[in-house]
């Protein structure tokens, strides 16, 4: 039997002896060769010592009767008839050199390739980079763009998080279940698979999970639901898998999902804009893997969402988002304690008192007290105070609901008496209704990108029901100061623009959506409402089933609470003229009246009896 390694051996000797003999013809045959000037091989052949010539295209081989000093074949380059005969003459050797041009024809093909590839490379590193990828981003389209961080790197607890308490405590169980999940195994209960914050924008939902994060101490997993739709076909779904596959290699883990409306919009909820495969294909995968995943690997998903009524009743289902969780915006005592944890770096007068600030800002969301607190500072910072006191926060309360204030803008005497009176026109009938907001302040400086004027009213509490009665008082604030104007000038302006937009809006509202005119009846024709995607029509909106007769009764109704409001508006101004005139020429002269030299003006007013002769 022949060892494999002797037969590898012979095969190595046998090459090695065809390449010996293949150099060795070679070295013999440059040895017999022998390259001369055209002269010399034309001297050559009038001596006779040619046998044999070989011509080709560019060299002639002539092959000699006898060697000649070791040479048997002689080799030169060709040259044209008529220029031998004339060199001939002279007596000089010569011969023709070939010029070689391969390198010239070789790089006419890769320079232009190079080029060519060099643009496509740069081109292809701008995208990559701006999509994240780096140099393998082409490569990697189909990988999750989920950032992870530990805890270490949000740096959010549930200390910096205010003004949502049952919120935050429905999300304290989830980091108990992470950190103790054999507790809660012990009686047979399982976590909810998923979460879903809903609310309106800026209210925290952001913040509270990275808070969950940020207390469980675990990997936490951050996407946003339109970075799994790209142009490619498929991508999506590539990456809803890889992202699942890259938190069970870290689990117990979080995979929070930001503006998850983006990515679970109702399949089918809009037919007559085309097809959605893509978008489709990617919510089918994402339902597939949150069916697929055991919660006791400590596995949990969290979605933020501002709009939930458009979501797929599939995401909604019990076993995927088994729980939602509404982040509302602040109620008083809220706001208070969000303020209190952004006031923690600013240099805060000791006399500011932050339950006031709150008093003033109903309606703000977590977003826009530290956009509050931040403009408070910067007006302490314009006007070089050490301290932000109590009237910086009043400054940027106005600046953020009424606009920045534009001095620059004149106007001429006639327009500014016209403000002035529409002004206080809303200020009186604002105070003369019974458990009404108080006006904070009145001005005649213009502000934002329209509003020549404005008049702030303070609540006293939040309110979250509203009378008939209330209602109807607080439509006649609005229309108070298109009435004082047709009460003093005796003529209409554009002026009234917005207040009879939002005059429209209550009215509007009273009739479709709460029920409120005793003609029409106890029914709801509000068609802003919103609807599941099994109702929606084929454009994604409700069917409008009203008949022409109730659309005209709406429209009646609308128009006399109108009118009923604006003469209610112009019975007080009327009543009260004597104070519009006083009010007016006030502001004329200071531009700008706060809550305590309106109380001074106002007193008939607010003491409900009529004005002194």
């Amino acid at each position: 039997m022949i060892d494999k390694r002797q037969s590898w051996n012979l095969g190595y000797w046998l090459v090695a002896l065809l390449l010996l003999a293949f150099v060795q013809s070679l070295w013999q045959g440059a040895q017999q060769f022998e390259s001369v000037p055209y002269s010399a091989f034309e001297k050559a052949l009038a001596e006779g010592r040619v046998a044999e010539v070989v011509v080709s295209e560019r060299t002639m081989t002539g092959r000699l009767k006898s060697p000649d000093g070791g040479k048997s074949v002689l080799i030169t380059t060709r040259v044209e008839p008529d220029l031998a005969a004339r060199l001939e003459k002279y007596n000089v050797p010569y011969t023709r050199v070939v010029e070689s041009t391969w390198l010239r024809e070789l790089a006419s093909w890769i320079v232009p390739a190079l080029v060519f590839f060099g643009l496509w490379y740069f081109l292809f590193r701008r995208i990559a980079e701006k999509q994240g990828g780096g140099l393998g981003g082409l490569m990697s389209i189909g990988k999750s763009r989920a950032k992870v961080h530990v805890q270490a790197d949000t740096g959010v607890t549930f200390a910096d998080v205010a003004g949502v308490d049952e919120a935050k405590a429905e999300l304290e169980e989830v980091v108990d279940f992470l950190r103790h999940p054999q507790e809660y195994g012990r009686l047979g209960a399982h976590i909810p698979k998923g979460v879903l914050l809903v609310g309106p924008p800026g209210t925290g939902k952001t913040l509270l999970a990275r808070a969950v994060a940020g207390e469980a101490g675990v990997a936490f997993f951050s996407i946003s639901g339109s970075e799994f739709v790209e142009m490619f076909v498929g991508v999506g779904a590539a990456r809803v898998r890889d992202l699942f596959e890259q938190a069970r290699l870290k689990a117990p883990a979080i995979i929070f999902i930001d503006e998850l409306d983006a990515l679970g919009r109702a399949r089918g909820a809009f037919p007559g804009l085309g097809g959605h495969d893509e978008k489709e294909q990617t919510l089918n995968q994402l339902l597939v893997e949150m069916d697929g995943f055991d919660t006791s690997a400590g596995l949990i998903i969290l979605a933020a969402t501002n709009r939930p009524e458009i979501l797929d009743t599939a995401l909604l289902r019990a076993g995927r988002f088994d729980r939602q969780v509404l982040v509302d915006r602040p109620d008083k005592k809220g706001r208070t304690d969000i303020l209190n944890v952004h006031v923690r770096k600013v240099k805060l007068a000791p006399e500011t008192r932050l339950d006031e600030i709150a008093a003033i800002t109903t309606g703000f969301s977590g977003a826009d007290l530290a956009n509050l607190v931040n403009e408070a500072a910067l007006a302490a910072t314009r006007r070089k105070a050490p301290l932000v006191t109590q009237a910086d926060f009043t400054v940027a309360v106005e600046r953020l609901v009424a606009g920045l204030e534009r001095r620059s803008r004149v106007l001429n005497p006639h327009e500014r008496r016209a403000v002035a009176y529409h002004e206080m026109g809303h200020a009186l009938v604002a105070l003369s209704q019974a458990g009404g907001d108080p006006v904070h302040k009145v001005s005649i400086i213009p502000r934002g990108i329209g509003a020549l004027g404005y008049t702030i009213q303070r609540p006293t509490e939040d309110r979250y029901l509203m009378s008939r009665g209330e209602l109807q008082r607080k439509l006649a604030v609005p229309l108070g100061g298109r009435a004082a104007e047709v009460l003093v000038l005796g003529e209409l302006s554009t002026g009234a623009a917005d207040d009879l937009a939002k005059a429209t809006d209550i009215a509007r509202d009273m009739v479709t959506r709460y029920g409120m005119d005793p003609g029409l009846g106890h029914e709801s024709f509000d068609a802003r409402r919103p609807v599941s995607p099994e109702t929606a029509g084929p454009w994604g909106a409700a069917p409008r089933s009203l008949s022409e007769e109730t659309m005209r009764r709406i429209d009646a109704a609308q128009s006399a609470l109108m009118a009923e409001a604006f003469a209610t508006a112009t019975a007080v101004l009327t009543r009260y003229r004597a104070v519009l005139e006083r009010g007016a020429q006030a502001l004329l002269e200071h531009e700008t009246l706060d809550e305590e030299a309106l109380r001074d003006i106002a007193a008939p007013v607010l003491a409900g009896g009529d004005e002194p002769a």
